[in-house]
């Protein structure tokens, strides 16, 4: 096979793994957070019971989101080395600032999350939750930020340098804040973070659904719920909206990208239509078993139904990125988010209505609920990337002056061969396959086991209090919970 195909696949396949972490730790931090924060004022023990369970699960979720992201560091090295020497300067600023703004933050402030809660004040304990769940978001920022900029490039110059002989180009920053708020990183950001907080919501609603169920751990459930539904709601309706906003912006900024997602392939006088669903064939620029709303796309493109917008016909044929692949994947995350939106709302009017728990029908539907999120954030993903392509880092314009781009085949390694590319491929698969078991089996056991009660809660700090060293448990790590931890690792 070819050596592009392979290296393409090989980084596909390794971040989309790592894409399941991430979202789920930054929608899973908010979600700590808010329940320690009312636990906080109220000192229920409910509330407690449910922070102390979401931290074990955030600690397991967070060691695999490390795990698996410093493997695509060494990709940008060993399969992209041409693409990693011009954007070096630009994703070294970003990926330092991530560094330093919020993998430290976060990890700093995990071990008092994670170990502080009989060894630290309640006050210092929300606060390193907070901290937390911060950084997670913080590291959300600087890694769109740098993925931003390879679509909607801003603030910085080609330099060209002799390497070896051969001169070759690389980005340059001449403007830092210019690079950070590139056209789509605040509409790129917005909608990737609220889509890990819909995640969030939807993993804790999913799993206290479960529990009511099978008539487990309900009063904790309860409370939980009563979180994790409202904000499921409320972020839902919002990533369609900070959707809308990224898709707008397209037909400015990568008319190919938008063309693509909705297969529109000549340009007309007349109004563009938005299809449903399809199956387009960019060979005959046809979409097969289409259904097609008419003027819709023109109406949300530019708040006028009546103009028409550039079809594929207007880019350069061998600039056209595949259709397919970005048309399936956007309306699969549209399908999905409404479907979303649809269950969040009906969860929240029974649950206001106290009739949740009697829908049996739809507890089942907010337990399956985290798989829709995080497919739609797999396939949000997948549109942006490949939507770009032939791109690597889009051409743009700078004051004036047009900037070169990278094409995706100019950016791999010159060292490396398809054989070599195809054998890590398989051990990543392995090991990787070895992985998700892992953390299956780990996240398994402890939602079977969940949250201890609030009787246990009391009992334990009973025991605490009346004990002639008040310190001793802490001294020897047995927290309530620290012995399950230790029996998992």
């Amino acid at each position: 096979m070819d050596v592009e195909i392979l290296s393409r696949l090989q980084f596909a396949g390794t971040i989309m793994f790592h894409y399941l972490f991430p979202p789920l730790s930054i929608g899973l931090g908010l979600q700590l957070f808010l329940c320690e924060l009312v636990y906080f004022r109220t000192r229920k023990p409910e509330w407690e019971a449910a922070a102390r369970f979401w931290t074990r699960v955030f600690a397991v979720n967070f060691a695999m989101g490390v795990a698996t992201g410093i493997v695509m560091e060494f990709e940008f090295g060993t399969n992209w080395a041409a693409y990693s020497r011009f954007v070096g300067d630009v994703f070294g600023s970003a990926l330092a600032a991530e560094g330093i703004f919020a993998f430290f933050l976060e990890s700093g402030f995990l071990a008092v999350l994670v170990f502080g809660w009989d060894r630290v004040g309640p006050r210092m304990h929300l606060f390193s939750t907070l901290m937390v769940s911060l950084g997670s978001i913080f590291s959300a920022v600087w890694i769109v930020v740098a993925n931003s900029w390879q679509q909607t490039p801003a603030g910085y110059h080609i330099v060209w340098h002799d390497v070896q002989g051969e001169m070759m180009p690389r980005a340059e920053v001449t403007d830092f804040w210019a690079m950070v708020f590139n056209p789509s990183s605040v509409d790129r950001l917005s909608h990737t973070v609220i889509g890990a907080f819909v995640l969030g919501a939807f993993f804790v609603a999913s799993v206290c659904s479960y529990y009511l169920l099978r008539n487990r751990h309900q009063a904790v459930s309860r409370c939980c719920l009563s979180i994790a539904l409202p904000t499921a709601l409320l972020f839902t309706i919002l990533a369609a909206a900070t959707g809308h906003d990224s898709a707008k912006k397209l037909v400015e900024t990568q008319p190919a990208k938008l063309a693509a997602m909705e297969a529109h392939f000549e340009t007309t006088d007349e109004p563009t239509g938005l299809y449903l669903f399809g199956w387009p064939d960019a060979e005959s620029q046809t979409v097969h078993y289409g259904v097609q709303m008419p003027y819709l796309l023109s109406l949300m493109v530019y708040n006028d139904p009546t103009k028409p917008v550039p079809g594929m016909d207007q880019i350069p044929e061998d600039q056209h990125p595949p259709v397919w692949l970005p048309f399936q994947t956007f309306h699969l995350m549209v399908g999905l988010g409404t479907i979303m939106i649809g269950v969040a709302a009906l969860s929240c009017w029974f649950w206001y209505r106290d009739q949740l728990e009697q829908k049996r029908w739809l507890l089942w539907a907010i337990v399956l609920m985290p798989i829709a999120a995080m497919t739609a954030n797999q396939a949000g993903w997948i549109t942006a990337e490949v939507g770009r392509q032939p791109w690597i880092v889009y051409p743009s314009v700078q004051d004036g002056v047009e900037m070169m781009g990278l094409k995706t085949a100019d950016g791999l390694s010159e060292s490396v061969t398809a054989q070599q590319v195809l054998s890590s491929i398989i051990l990543f698969s392995i090991i990787y396959s070895m992985l998700f078991a892992v953390w299956v089996f780990v996240l398994n056991n402890k939602i079977q086991h969940g949250p201890e009660s609030a009787e246990e809660l009391v009992e334990y700090k009973r025991k605490l209090k009346s004990d002639s060293m008040p310190d001793k448990f802490a001294r020897s790590g047995k927290s309530l919970g620290g012995d399950m931890m230790e029996e998992q690792a």
